[in-house]
């Protein structure tokens, strides 16, 4: 890990639960040695020493707070259509590190409506790719109950669809990107879509799409 999380660091924090066994039964780490903190939001690396250790806490007090920021040079605003969310979660790591800055998550016309994602589960799944890649603050996550709804408040985007035309090499684009479901699209979607694009080769599975498209854009 390039650092632990830690929601609101302070002058004296406690750490306990998974942190402490990372620490100090996986790395080792032992008293007055230091630990690197981030409560990914403010872009600030926080250092501590380790004052005390027991066997379910230990006591750190803050040395250092130095601004740090680790985050994607470009913005790119994924939305992407509701899928079996087991799916989706096996793809946020890889979404997290090439550096999407904003995931939508719509419930399309064809997403299944009996899936239902979990936010905490989505953020402690980028809390700890964060943990592992460094990045210092995480992805804006919001989930929208309709496209109409996505429509409404992003006039403007860009859709992935089998007639749109080629994705060229050097584009980039910083409004949303939106992927279909397994299902595709429906024809009262499409009536709203002003910029069509697609890719090249087989027909892909949209979370591949979406691993796929992040990282020709931000790469």
């Amino acid at each position: 890990m390039q650092f632990i999380y830690f929601p609101n660091p302070t002058n004296q924090i406690t750490i306990t639960g998974d942190e402490h066994k990372y620490l100090f039964k996986v790395r080792r780490i032992k008293k007055d040695e230091l630990v690197k903190i981030r409560n990914l939001k403010d872009d600030y690396l926080y250092i501590y020493k380790i004052d005390s250790i027991n066997k379910k806490e230990a006591f750190l007090s803050l040395i250092e707070k130095k601004l740090s920021p680790n985050k994607p040079h470009k913005f790119f605003h994924l939305a992407w259509c509701v899928i079996d969310p087991k799916n989706i979660e096996k793809s946020l790591p890889a979404l997290n590190e090439i550096g999407v800055g904003k995931i939508s998550f719509i419930y399309c016309d064809y997403s299944q409506k009996n899936f239902k994602l979990k936010p905490e589960r989505i953020k402690k799944i980028l809390i700890n790719s964060s943990q592992q890649c460094g990045r210092s603050v995480l992805p804006e996550i919001e989930i929208i109950n309709s496209s109409e709804e996505f429509f409404k408040k992003y006039p403007e985007f860009y859709a992935l669809d089998f007639d749109g035309r080629e994705i060229e090499c050097n584009f980039y684009t910083n409004r949303p990107f939106l992927i279909g479901p397994e299902g595709g699209f429906s024809e009262k979607e499409r009536e709203f879509f002003k910029n069509k694009l697609k890719l090249k080769g087989f027909i892909l599975r949209s979370e591949t799409v979406a691993v796929s498209i992040s990282g020709k854009i931000l790469l």
